[in-house]
């Protein structure tokens, strides 16, 4: 009998301040006049931070969004995704440090992407060496 590493079966939930997330997106994306930007990960463009909506928080999580709420987390800061088989269907989940939570939403934010002022499309327009004293 062979079993799936790549999936898990059940509902899962976050323990301490922990926060699973759900809903983040990595490939194509389509604006609202139907323009399609192909997608971006692994490219420098595509190092800025993402939405995500809060799927659980741990009993020990005092922040102040809800389980639903949308976050905007700092770039890479989340783990690798889990797919887990729930009653509701397949999601693919990740934990995000909470450090590097840095902005809340009650809704999906639309057409909000930060970090796009910082390329031009293929590397980085800042010397990351001007930051160091």
């Amino acid at each position: 009998m062979s079993s799936n590493i790549n999936a898990v079966k059940g509902t899962p939930r976050a323990f301490g301040d922990n926060v699973l997330v759900t809903d983040m997106h990595f490939g194509e994306q389509v604006t609202e006049s139907g323009i399609i930007i192909a997608d971006d990960d692994g490219t420098t463009r595509g190092i800025y931070p993402r939405w995500a909506k809060v799927y659980d928080k741990g009993a020990t999580n005092k922040d102040q969004f809800q389980i639903g709420d949308w976050i905007l987390i700092m770039h890479g800061r989340w783990t690798r995704g889990v797919k887990v088989d729930t009653p509701a269907g397949e999601i693919e989940l990740r934990k995000v440090e909470l450090d590097s939570i840095l902005a809340t939403s009650p809704k999906k934010p639309t057409g909000l992407r930060l970090g796009a002022e910082y390329t031009d499309g293929q590397a980085a327009t800042i010397d990351p060496g001007s930051f160091i004293n």
